[in-house]
């Protein structure tokens, strides 16, 4: 009899440890992003360091304090993405993280496959955007495809190791 108390607690135990790591990385710190009208979305332009502000549209995000690397918007470009080309500085290296499974919008694995067959295009939407906390540089990156759908999300610099 004892036994099966011993087992029963230690089932219950992970499973409670469990439930409680899958509702801290999915919901506890994240928080909807409030963006700054007119300035939502930044992008790095070729002939300048200094990000400035792209009309865009629909603008959703998720951010949290707990970590650089968390945040994830969705929006729609009001720029061509040729214009885009032409006019901003792309991204080597784009690497889309996963979002929390309740922000819909967002789709690593989607993003990712457009970036590597070339139908979206990744461009720098500010360099160091979380200045001071710690040695590595984070970006934040916006992919853009060709109807105006966009994403973005922080990354570590490329070069930089996690």
């Amino acid at each position: 009899m004892n036994g099966k108390l011993v087992a029963g607690g230690i089932v219950l135990s992970a499973l409670v440890a469990g439930v409680g790591g899958y509702w801290l990385q999915e919901y506890a710190f994240y928080a909807p992003v409030a963006f700054q009208t007119g300035a939502e979305i930044v992008l790095t332009p070729l002939s300048s360091p200094n990000p400035v502000a792209i009309p865009v549209s629909d603008v959703q995000g998720i951010d949290a304090t707990s970590s650089p690397l968390r945040f994830r918007a969705c929006f729609t470009s009001q720029i061509s993405l040729a214009t885009l080309t032409e006019g901003y500085t792309v991204y080597d290296k784009p690497t889309p993280l996963n979002a929390p499974s309740w922000f819909t919008c967002f789709d690593a694995g989607k993003i990712t496959q457009a970036l590597d067959s070339g139908e979206a295009v990744a461009f720098l939407g500010q360099a160091n955007v979380v200045p001071n906390t710690s040695d590595a540089q984070v970006d934040r990156v916006i992919a853009v495809f060709p109807d105006g759908q966009a994403f973005a999300w922080n990354q570590l610099a490329p070069g930089v190791a996690p």
